[in-house]
């Protein structure tokens, strides 16, 4: 669309209403926003009206920007004219593309009957959008009010027949564009996120399927719209993609601030503060646009009913319940006081069991969960983790709190970090979706080292000194050791969070550029990692944050020589000592046998030493449906210690009393308690990484330690110690550890270090019980 702008004193384009030139005719306003779009949507309205001489049957319609009185300051001219089988309608066709043409506009053109207008539109589901946008201009308004009303109607009465194959065209346009919300020069139009996929939102919402066109989709629309104006008038002609090199430019027109000379580190300049912009818009439309099509999938796949004719509601979670193929809060959750881990825990949810949280528990959760208090109490932390670890819930869980605020409250020094574009064309993420990113990368390799919790949550905070000015590595280290200690990590656990940000970056960097073969190359590296654990950490972290960054971040060359650095390193720190169990319970040292003290979330007991009993405990808890979360055994005095830390499997706490009698039974050795526990199904939780057996030699003096890694599962740690004593192997301790979906358990078989036969027998015992 041909026009001009008004500039002002400094000769920067302006917002004002004076106009250019259409073939010498009307005045097509510039300026951007929405009345700029509206004015100019008047003066071609105006001028078309003298192109289309007054006759019945004939009526000129607009579809596209001008229908939808949107209309960008060079944008396309989407016209239909309507017809009722009167003659001469090629002649009047002529009469108004040609002008138009003339004048110098893009042009999209057709000439229908209202009965062949619908036959295109129920075999093309584009045409039927566009009807949606239809709009009389000029000519027979009647004859135009029939198309846009029997457009309209035939659109709501078929949309959940024609949104599937819609569905499909949106995918393949937005695996061409990519997402518009991490591109640093995104398409506004086509992109994932972008004003195309508002159009189908509208479609979607017209249809009555769902509410797909909240304020905040509205509002991001809006300025998505501003942003298309700007860049238009920017660049002075039609443009839908925003180049690196316009991006200051429409940052002025659109008012984003500008920095002043002296800004300090970390100051946002105004190219940077549009992107992030155009990223919040953008994942605001891509969210809404996700909530609306499962909407039309639970619209087409119907309701799974109960017998009472309600949907059927399923617990997933303590206090949150699966409805409709959506989470919700469970109603004794609403009607209590909201704990302060509940949004947490909600994400934990969502993310392991990849359902998307239902947008009224958003809402809810937003306005009614409390904030957390510093530092954190076990179980959001539990929930925190369990979240980082889900694997391939974890992005879209995390996506959807974040729309609603809740990151905020979980880590107010996201705010910061959202949507903060990476200048690197080797980075494919915004910095916060890095993030994310990488702690899901992160999930691949939590079997690998001692502490995948501290993994999952370095991987997090790993880029968190981005943006400040600085080596970011250096800058984030106090940072994350901040997070760290507010989460409510013990002080040699934040030192080693602050130490992963600080080297996360030392491992590639050394083996890229210095000798391997230089002894103080590994000494260097070996002094600043200082051990094993560390070193395992760091690895796992280097290869998730290049997964994170995109394909060009890692090569096989560079996975060598990183392999190469951390085995050689690995020999200087000649490692294998395994950190010491907790000091037992001095309650359960003293008074007759057995000893059962629960109280919270802990459950211990003493009783005589005897082979079997850890797989007991293990047991009866589970019989009782009670995760154990961590757990210790040992033998003190001739006195066999067990001590678990549980949680309901569900929210339901069990009768205290039923399961200490249990309890007691059964480590006395009750047949009554040990058939039922053989008696039930403890079935695996399901997919992921296949189970691992590692075997450490030198990790006790008097006995080896098979460490199994797997994940979760109702049972497993009964499972797994029946296995062990039906092998012939003797647990003289444990330290059961479950973090997040998956477990690391390290069992302490007493004697020496056995043959290669007992250890494949024992190995494959165990691996066959997981």
């Amino acid at each position: 669309m041909t026009s001009s702008t008004t500039t002002t004193a400094s000769g920067q384009p302006g917002n004002g209403d004076a106009g250019g030139v259409v073939d010498g005719v009307v005045g097509v306003p510039g300026g951007i926003g929405a009345s700029a779009r509206a004015a100019r949507a008047d003066a071609l309205d105006a001028w078309l009206r003298t192109l289309l001489p007054a006759r019945e049957g004939v009526a000129l319609v607009a579809v596209g920007g001008l229908g939808r009185r949107q209309c960008a300051p060079y944008g396309d001219l989407d016209l239909l004219l309507l017809h009722a089988g009167v003659p001469g309608v090629d002649d009047l066709a002529a009469g108004i593309w040609y002008p138009v043409w003339d004048a110098g506009l893009r042009l999209d053109h057709s000439v229908r009957t209202v009965a062949e207008a619908l036959s295109v539109a129920q075999d093309d589901v584009k045409v039927a959008l566009g009807l949606l946008d239809a709009r009389h201009v000029a000519g027979d308004a009647a004859l135009a009010e029939q198309l846009i009303r029997t457009g309209t109607d035939h659109w709501r009465r078929t949309a959940v027949r024609q949104l599937p194959g819609l569905r499909e065209i949106t995918a393949a346009r937005w695996e061409t564009h990519g997402e518009l919300a991490f591109l640093l020069e995104g398409d506004l139009k086509e992109a994932a996120g972008g004003l195309r996929d508002v159009g189908i939102l509208r479609a979607i919402a017209i249809a009555g399927i769902t509410d797909a066109l909240r304020p905040a989709v509205r509002a991001a629309h809006l300025r998505l719209l501003d942003t298309r104006d700007a860049l238009h008038t920017q660049v002075g002609r039609r443009v839908d993609r925003l180049l690196a090199q316009e991006r200051d430019g429409v940052a002025a027109l659109l008012g984003l601030r500008q920095l002043p000379a002296d800004a300090g580190p970390g100051a946002v300049d105004e190219g940077d503060a549009l992107l992030r912009r155009v990223a919040g818009d953008a994942r605001t439309v891509s969210h809404a646009l996700d909530d609306a099509f499962r909407a039309t999938d639970r619209l087409r796949a119907g309701r799974r009913r109960g017998v009472d004719g309600r949907p059927l509601r399923r617990p997933v979670a303590r206090d949150v319940v699966e409805h409709d193929g959506e989470l919700v809060l469970a109603r004794t959750a609403i009607g209590a006081r909201p704990d302060p881990s509940l949004s947490l825990r909600v994400a934990a949810a969502a993310a392991t069991t990849r359902l998307p949280i239902a947008r009224a528990t958003c809402e809810w959760l937003a306005a009614y969960c409390p904030s957390l208090p510093a530092p954190w109490p076990a179980e959001a932390r539990a929930a925190l983790i369990t979240l980082l670890g889900a694997g391939p819930g974890l992005v879209p869980a995390w996506e959807t709190c974040d729309r609603y605020g809740l990151v905020d409250g979980w880590l107010p020094e996201w705010t910061r970090m959202r949507s903060l574009p990476q200048h690197n064309p080797v980075h494919r993420f915004t910095l916060d979706r890095h993030l994310v990113q990488t702690a899901y990368e992160a999930s691949r390799h939590t079997r690998e080292v001692d502490r995948p919790d501290l993994l999952l949550l370095g991987a997090l905070l790993h880029d968190a000194g981005k943006g400040l000015g600085g080596d970011h590595s250096v800058v984030g280290a106090p940072l994350a050791e901040a997070v760290a200690t507010r989460i409510g990590l013990p002080e040699h656990e934040v030192t080693l969070i602050g130490r992963l940000v600080r080297l996360h970056l030392l491992l590639p960097d050394v083996a890229t550029r210095r000798d391997l073969a230089d002894p103080k190359t590994i000494a260097g590296v070996a002094g600043k990692v200082g051990d094993t654990t560390t070193l395992d950490l760091l690895h796992a972290l280097v290869r998730a944050d290049a997964a994170a960054t995109g394909p060009a971040a890692w090569s096989d060359w560079k996975g060598r020589l990183v392999a190469e650095l951390v085995a050689r390193v690995r020999t200087t720190l000649d490692t294998g000592v395994l950190p010491e169990p907790p000091a037992p319970d001095p309650a359960l040292l003293a008074g007759p046998l057995p000893v059962v003290h629960q109280t919270g979330d802990r459950v211990a007991v003493a009783a005589a030493d005897r082979r079997g009993l850890l797989a007991t405990v293990a047991g009866c808890l589970a019989l009782h449906r009670l995760e154990v979360i961590s757990a210790d055994a040992s033998t003190v005095d001739g006195r066999a210690l067990v001590e678990c830390r549980v949680q309901p499997r569900y929210g339901l706490a069990p009768d205290p009393i039923a399961l200490t009698a249990d309890l007691r039974r059964a480590v006395t050795g009750d047949v009554s308690v040990t058939q039922r526990l053989r008696g039930r199904a403890l079935a695996a939780r399901g997919a992921g990484a296949a189970p691992r057996v590692v075997w450490h030699r030198e990790a006790a003096t008097d006995a080896v330690v098979l460490e199994l890694r797997a994940a979760d599962a109702a049972g497993l740690l009964y499972r797994v110690t029946c296995a062990l004593d039906e092998a012939g192997a003797q647990v003289r301790a444990a330290r059961i550890s479950t973090l997040g979906a998956d477990v690391v358990d390290a069992f302490y078989l007493v004697g020496g270090w056995p043959d290669d036969v007992t250890r494949a027998r024992v190995e494959s015992a165990v691996l066959a019980a997981v």
